[in-house]
């Protein structure tokens, strides 16, 4: 039993966010690497009011999830698997050395253009909780609009236009539904992405890639990715299929994992982990008020479940 790193997605960037790494050696590197692949002072990227665009939030969030990883990783041993959320995928990829630092980076200023351009104009993503996935594909044919990310057997994140989004969430609330309307303008994992798949996957192949020296489960499929192949497939395919997270996270645990850790802005992988398995230790980085102590309550909950 050990170890499972989680890279979140979009949706709680914070001008904070890269407070626990700022003057830190280890994480200096990955932070010039986001001031240039941002083309401005990632500090002041993440405190801009347009942090939650596609073009500045997937850059952004890869940096924090690696950047912490650099400066803890010295603390705490390697993890057993590595899973990310959406835009956390690459970043997840680069943790488990499929990539280097800068890759990712210029990967995710590319991944974030080819969405945007095919993107419809006025679209997002938002959260449905409450019902079943039976329930909710039935209201996203409706509706015309799709399941972008499966996290629980009732809890569902839905993409497309915001026309469609909104008739969604009048008929979900009518079935006793809770509706969260999300901070992103894509509607990343569904069909109408499905024009970006191709360019990324040739932005992939035309990058150095290796097999991911970590274990690392794809989010369709929460299948392990063992080979480039594997990289460039599930990493281009996920732009326009659902995100099978709740596969993810059960694989993760059936692999041994029982302490999580979540990298980057944000607590809300935890909070999702935490109530599905009330066996394991579970916790974001951004719940310890230093590196220092999320490094001690790691090493003391592998200890503990020893």
């Amino acid at each position: 039993m050990s170890l499972a790193l989680l890279c979140p997605g979009q949706g709680a960037q914070h001008p904070a966010m890269f407070d626990h790494v700022r003057g830190m050696a280890a994480a200096r590197a990955v932070l010039d690497a986001a001031s240039d692949a941002l083309g401005r002072d990632v500090f002041a990227a993440a405190a801009d009011d347009d942090r939650f665009d596609n073009a500045q939030a997937q850059p952004l969030l890869c940096a924090a999830s690696i950047a912490h990883w650099h400066a803890l990783r010295g603390a705490v041993a390697d993890p057993i698997v590595v899973a990310g959320y959406s835009i956390g995928e690459l970043a997840a990829h680069a943790i488990a050395d499929s990539f280097d630092v800068a890759t990712c980076l210029s990967l995710s200023v590319q991944r974030a253009r080819f969405m945007d351009a095919v993107s419809p104009v006025d679209a997002g993503m938002q959260a449905v909780l409450g019902l079943d996935r039976q329930n909710v594909q039935t209201l996203c044919e409706i509706h015309g609009t799709h399941v972008a990310i499966a996290n629980g057997t009732d809890h569902f994140i839905v993409g497309g236009t915001l026309p469609a989004l909104r008739a969604l969430a009048a008929a979900a609330h009518a079935q006793g539904a809770e509706v969260r309307v999300l901070p992103v303008h894509v509607p990343a994992h569904t069909p109408l992405l499905s024009a970006a798949v191709a360019p990324f996957a040739a932005a992939l192949q035309a990058t150095t890639l290796h097999a991911p020296r970590l274990p690392l489960l794809a989010g369709i499929d929460a299948r392990p990715v063992r080979d480039t192949a594997a990289v460039v497939h599930t990493l281009s395919a996920q732009l326009a299929q659902t995100i099978e997270w709740a596969q993810v996270m059960r694989q993760a645990f059936e692999r041994g994992a029982r302490v999580f850790l979540q990298l980057g802005p944000g607590n809300a992988l935890a909070r999702m982990i935490a109530p599905a398995y009330p066996c394991c230790e579970v916790r974001a980085i951004e719940e310890f008020q230093s590196l220092d102590g999320a490094a001690a309550w790691v090493r003391s909950a592998l200890q503990r479940l020893q």
